[in-house]
């Protein structure tokens, strides 16, 4: 069962548990653009169901409208117990955006949420990355149906970055998939590292020598990206699997973090707040992943101050993950 506790600062939310009728009901409970607070934050020590569903992931995400905009475009959720989290970044004009990120957002945990449950005992469930790519696809068909329903919405879209355990209950493999600019990171031993190639036009032009790194940062074709949901009838998601580690900390970001803050920033955020917690001496279970827990959603905190500091020029979304 999904629980959810309201918090006075800036709408806060803790959900955990698999039902998506959750998901759904923290999108319902945005308020309105006039009244709609700056800032939403969940946190989750997943699961109810014994020592090791905990001991599997951590996790707590956060997302701010930054100081700029007047309105969040961003959407971020997960099913924990599924081993799915997800970031979106709306596009299309407030409404537009809005309304794409959080579409795809619902539709995508919906239809991992379906497939999962409606598998029979003698059925497989499907691979993890044949999963994304129906969840994706899905998610692509809703936004771009609800595009052509309505002129005012017509190019309307988002990006996606999520991740997926293939086996939810012992973290053998993480798949990660994305189209867009949104990215994932992993920080793993004391080195940052992104695991996903943004589709934009600046990344065609780094790998084909056109432009170099610091011409792309700066380059006003920049926002200009070349995949998204929703824009088309058919998206093809980029797909990638990798060996999670006891330790590792995956972070989930929107373009308003990762534009305010380079690499490097980013990883004494992350060393500052989260790597100390994950390498104390052992100690009381509960105790540990309490503290593993509030250092989780002290970095979303610091990661997102950070970028509102050096500007906030976008919406802010950030999402960890760690394998504790």
């Amino acid at each position: 069962m999904w629980k959810a506790i309201g918090h006075e600062r800036d709408e806060e939310y803790c959900f955990h548990g698999s039902n998506t009728a959750a998901a759904r009901g923290w999108r319902n409970g945005r308020r309105g653009e006039s009244e709609a607070p700056s800032r939403r934050s969940i946190a989750a020590v997943v699961g109810e169901e014994g020592v090791s569903r905990v001991t599997l992931r951590l996790f707590a995400m956060l997302s701010d409208r930054g100081r700029v905009r007047h309105s969040n475009q961003d959407a971020c959720a997960a099913l924990p117990d599924l081993g799915a989290f997800v970031v979106c970044d709306g596009m299309g004009g407030p409404a537009g955006g809005e309304i794409a990120s959080q579409l795809a957002t619902e539709r995508f945990l919906n239809c991992l949420a379906h497939r999962t449950n409606s598998a029979s005992a003698h059925e497989p469930i499907a691979t993890a990355s044949a999963r994304l790519i129906k969840a994706i696809n899905d998610a692509n068909q809703a936004v771009f149906r609800h595009a052509c329903s309505s002129p005012s919405l017509h190019g309307m879209g988002t990006t996606l970055v999520a991740l997926l355990w293939e086996d939810a209950t012992a973290s053998r493999k993480l798949c990660i998939a994305h189209v867009g600019d949104s990215r994932c990171y992993r920080l793993r031993a004391g080195t940052l590292h992104m695991l996903t190639r943004d589709h934009s036009l600046v990344e065609e032009q780094v790998r084909a020598g056109v432009l170099s790194q610091v011409q792309a940062n700066i380059s006003p074709m920049r926002n200009i990206i070349t995949r998204a949901i929703g824009t088309q009838a058919t998206i093809e998601p980029e797909i990638a699997t990798c060996d999670p580690q006891p330790g590792d900390l995956y972070l989930l970001a929107s373009d308003g973090l990762t534009r305010e803050l380079d690499e490097a920033s980013i990883q004494r955020i992350l060393d500052r707040e989260v790597r100390p917690a994950l390498l104390a001496p052992d100690r009381d279970f509960t105790q540990a992943g309490n503290t593993i827990q509030a250092a989780l959603d002290t970095a979303c905190h610091a990661l997102v101050d950070a970028a509102n500091a050096n500007g906030g020029h976008d919406n802010i979304t950030v999402l960890l993950v760690v394998c504790a």
